[in-house]
């Protein structure tokens, strides 16, 4: 790596700027009255400004008890369900008055966050005024709610008849006991005919308060403005302390194999390897950023298990390596596709016993890092990608773009450390999904 990452902070109307000079990105930050965290990062040279607009809010929020309130207990799917409602206005919809701008809107719900976002070339301030109003301005009727029912539950049958998707979930059930990672994101149609509007109602007074959301841009765009447009579209109101139940946290899994047949022509499957969640006093974005370093170690494209595994035609081109956090949950997973899911987790549990023993070489270890540090360099060329790792790093209490810092700082120790957490009896799962045919060694 190069030189050590420095940083100058200067104080502007709206706020402080900070430039990193290593990344040669200018960050300006600033926080509300009433808490809204703003940030903007200026692109002069992209043709389009990306905003986002996150809540601290996912599908794993889902137990909570509100500061002078009783304890919550939410159907699956709540999160997602209320992202679909938030468009929905009572005078229209908030897509199609984006569509009038020639903005492209759009949102989604993780398990850790609900994002509302757009693109755009021209008429930003507009825009963002448009995005402000609609996320800070809910409208839930019964009609509305009932009508939204039907919608979404197209929507699960969907998702339910992709393989990934069903392998993914299947992977949370056998990797946690009682975490709300077992629920899917957008919930089963049983679970989402318990939604009421005034159940939609209860979170969005829980969760959708400035003091626990972010609003970050990136692009070209003027941050007093920005401020003075967040300023007179969010609200005042104080937020309310809530209190998040995730389950009682196990180190083992909960079960080391999860199956299920489907009309597919070839197995699908995930392994896991359920590590530790990131500490009280821990760095978020460090953590993530070494979580992915080691399943670059282990799997990644330049890892000798990959080239064993794809020569001998267990994995494709499609074999993918990712390290997930979540609020007292974090694990890596590695997903493909294969003739014998069983033998690739046998030779992922393998590789990482070795590592956690044997340590790992140095210069594999630098050739990782480096490769690492190159694709988190890349986003900074993504806005969308970029808006969300940043709203991400902001809840989890961390700055994105202090990553250089990280990647110098990372030693062969630090990930054998990693490797033995998920070396560990009772680490690993598999989820996989077989041929309906009974095909396939499930």
């Amino acid at each position: 790596m190069s030189s050590k990452q420095t940083a100058q902070t200067t104080q502007t109307p709206a706020g402080a700027s900070r430039t990193y000079d290593r990344v040669k990105q200018t960050v300006y930050r600033h926080t509300l009255d009433n808490g809204l965290t703003v940030v903007y990062l200026p692109k002069p040279d992209f043709s389009y400004t990306f905003a986002m607009l996150a809540v601290n809010f996912g599908a794993v929020d889902a137990r909570f008890t509100p500061e002078g309130g009783g304890a919550v207990q939410l159907p699956a799917g709540v999160a997602h369900f209320l992202e679909h409602k938030m468009f929905e206005d009572e005078d229209g919809n908030a897509l199609q008055k984006f569509a009038a701008t020639g903005a492209s809107p759009n949102a989604f719900t993780s398990h850790n966050m609900t994002a509302y976002h757009f693109s755009c070339t021209d008429r930003f301030e507009e825009n963002l005024t448009l995005l402000l109003r609609f996320v800070f301005t809910p409208y839930f009727t019964e009609d509305n709610v009932q009508k939204e029912k039907g919608i979404i539950a197209q929507e699960i049958g969907m998702m339910d008849d992709q393989p990934f998707w069903q392998a993914f979930n299947g992977l949370h059930q056998a990797l946690y006991h009682t975490h709300p990672l077992r629920e899917s994101i957008a919930g089963s149609v049983d679970s989402i005919a318990a939604i009421t509007p005034s159940l939609l109602d209860t979170c969005y007074q829980a969760f959708y308060h400035p003091a626990n959301m972010a609003l970050v841009v990136c692009g070209q765009a003027d941050f007093d403005q920005i401020v003075a447009l967040a300023e007179q579209h969010s609200p005042q109101s104080p937020a309310i302390a809530v209190h998040r139940d995730y389950g009682t946290r196990q180190e083992t899994v909960c079960q080391a194999a999860w199956t299920c047949r489907m009309a597919v022509s070839r197995p699908h499957f995930l392994v896991g390897f359920k590590d530790i969640p990131v500490q009280d006093g821990e760095d978020f974005v460090r953590r993530q950023l070494l979580g992915e370093l080691c399943c670059r170690i282990l799997a990644g494209e330049g890892a000798p298990l990959y080239a064993a595994l794809y020569r001998d035609r267990l994995i494709n081109r499609q074999f993918e390596a990712a390290y997930s956090q979540h609020p007292q949950a974090a694990y890596a997973h590695f997903t493909g596709t294969g003739p014998d899911p069983q033998a690739v987790h046998d030779q992922l549990v393998q590789a990482v016993r070795t590592l956690a023993g044997q340590g790992v070489d140095p210069d594999r270890f630098e050739r990782a890092r480096r490769a690492a540090y190159g694709a988190t360099l890349r986003t900074l060329d993504q806005p969308g990608e970029l808006c969300r790792a940043q709203c991400e790093a902001l809840f989890g209490g961390g700055d994105l773009l202090d990553f250089p810092a990280a990647y110098d700082a990372f030693t062969p120790a630090d990930a054998q450390a990693m490797f033995a957490r998920w070396a560990a009896p009772g680490r690993a799962a598999l989820a996989a999904v077989y041929p309906a045919d009974g095909e396939g060694k499930g």
